[in-house]
C-alpha cells in the first residue's frame, strides 16, 4: 500500500487526534502504522480488516470530495505545528489527511487568515460583531475559518461571504453530509468558492469528541483565533486553547458586561490568554508578521502591484461585489473626499474600476480588463 492510501485507510479507522496513532505516524511512518494495525488484535483492528478503500473512494468521488495529505499541493503545513504543541483534552496529533469539498484551494486561502469561533448561542451584538468584522477581514483578503456552527460560526462565514475572500469552513463529521442540516445552503455557498474540511470520511456524524479535535484543525490552519462570545462552558474555548498551544496569535472581541456570553472572552483578556482586538485592522495587525503558511508568492506580475499606497487602499474598500459611492469610499478609505475622487479617476484610467448607471464605483471584473487590454493593443 502506497502512503496515500495508508492515510487514507487510517482516516477511514482511527478516529481522529488519536495521540498514540498520530505519532507513530509520525515516528515510523503511515504504511508501517497501517500494517502494524492490520496485524494486531482487537476492535480497532477488525475495523481495519473491514474497511473497504475503493468504496469510500467511490462515495468521496460521487460526492465531490478530494482528499488531501501532506506533501499535496493544498496541504498546509502549518498544521505539522499540532505534533509540537501540547495536549489538549488529552487529544492531539497532525491529522492523517483532511477530505476537502469546495471550488477553493486550502493552501493558498490559510495562507492569509484567521479563524472566529464563538458561542452557538450567540446574542445578536455577538453575531453583528462576529459578520462585520469577517467581512472587513475577507475585503482586506484575510479569509475567514470556522467550523459551521450555529450562532457566532455561521455569522463570520456569512460576513466573510460578503467579502471579496472566500471562506473556510472545517466540520465535525463527512463531508457527504450537513451537520447542522440547516446550514446546507450555508454550506453549498461556501463550496461554490471557498472549502469545506473535514478529518473524518464520507458517512461519519458529529460527536463531542470529534468536535473537539476538529477545533485543533480550525486552530492550526491559520495565524491566529479570534473568539466572540463564549460562556463559561462554551466549546469555543477549546479551540483558544489549542491556538494558545501551538502558539498561534489568540484573540478576543469584548461585549457587554452584562452579558454572560461575554465570559469568555473577557476571561481570556484579563488573563492575558488573548489580545483585546475591535475592528479588523486590529487584527490585520497581529496576524501581519505571522504568515508561516502563506504561499510562496509567485513571479509573474499582478495588476496592484503598481498602485501607490492610497490606491490600493482605496482600491481595497471597494467591494467584491456590489458598490459604493464615492462618499462611503473616501469615509472607508480614509481619505480626503476630493483626492479620493482624483485617485478613482486614476485607478479607472488603468481600468481596475468603473462608475456604474448609479454613479457608485465598482471593481473591473477580470474578464472586461482583458477586454480593455486587447482593444488598448
Amino acid at each position: 500500500m502506497d502512503e496515500y492510501s495508508a492515510r487514507m485507510a487510517l482516516a477511514c479507522v482511527v478516529e481522529p487526534a488519536t495521540t498514540e496513532i498520530a505519532q507513530a505516524v509520525v515516528d515510523y511512518g503511515p504504511v508501517m502504522v497501517w500494517e502494524t494495525l492490520l496485524a494486531s488484535q482487537g476492535a480497532l483492528a477488525r475495523k481495519a480488516a473491514a474497511l473497504d478503500l475503493d468504496r469510500v473512494r467511490g462515495i468521496a468521488e460521487r460526492a465531490g470530495i478530494r482528499f488531501n495529505v501532506p506533501g499535496c499541493a493544498e496541504w498546509v503545513d502549518a498544521l505539522a505545528d499540532l505534533h509540537r504543541g501540547e495536549p489538549v483534552n488529552q487529544l492531539s496529533g497532525v491529522p492523517f489527511g483532511l477530505w476537502l469539498k469546495g471550488a477553493g484551494d486550502l493552501a493558498e486561502l490559510c495562507g492569509r487568515s484567521v479563524s472566529m469561533v464563538g458561542s452557538r448561542a450567540a446574542s445578536a451584538y455577538g453575531e453583528h460583531a462576529a459578520s462585520s468584522l469577517a467581512a472587513d477581514l475577507g475585503e482586506g483578503g484575510v479569509c475567514v475559518v470556522s467550523g459551521g456552527a450555529y450562532g457566532i460560526d455561521a455569522a463570520a462565514h456569512r460576513g466573510c461571504l460578503s467579502s471579496r475572500t472566500p471562506t473556510v469552513a472545517v466540520l465535525a463529521g463527512g463531508l457527504d453530509m450537513s451537520y447542522p442540516s440547516s446550514h446546507e445552503p450555508l454550506f453549498r455557498q461556501i463550496a461554490e468558492s471557498g472549502v469545506l474540511v473535514s478529518e473524518l470520511p464520507p458517512g461519519e456524524h458529529p460527536t463531542r469528541v470529534r468536535f473537539l479535535g476538529r477545533n485543533r484543525v480550525i486552530a492550526a490552519l491559520t495565524q491566529g483565533t479570534v473568539i466572540v462570545e463564549a460562556a463559561v462552558r462554551s466549546g469555543a474555548r477549546n479551540t483558544l486553547a489549542w491556538a494558545n498551544s501551538i502558539s498561534r496569535i489568540t484573540m478576543a472581541v469584548p461585549g457587554p458586561v452584562t452579558n454572560s456570553r461575554s465570559f469568555g472572552p473577557h476571561q481570556a483578556i484579563r488573563n492575558a490568554e488573548a489580545v483585546l482586538v475591535t475592528n479588523s485592522g486590529e487584527v490585520r495587525e497581529l496576524i501581519g508578521p505571522l504568515s508561516r503558511s502563506a504561499p510562496t508568492p509567485k513571479a509573474e506580475w499582478r495588476f496592484t502591484d503598481g498602485l501607490s499606497p492610497a490606491e490600493l487602499r482605496l482600491y481595497e474598500s471597494i467591494p467584491g461585489r456590489g458598490s459604493r459611492s464615492v462618499d462611503e469610499l473616501s469615509l472607508k478609505a480614509e481619505l480626503p473626499l476630493g483626492q479620493c475622487l482624483g485617485l478613482l479617476n486614476q485607478l479607472a484610467d488603468q481600468g481596475l474600476v468603473w462608475q456604474n448607471p448609479k454613479r457608485e464605483w465598482q471593481i473591473t471584473s477580470a474578464k472586461q480588463r482583458e477586454k480593455l487590454l486587447a482593444e488598448s493593443l
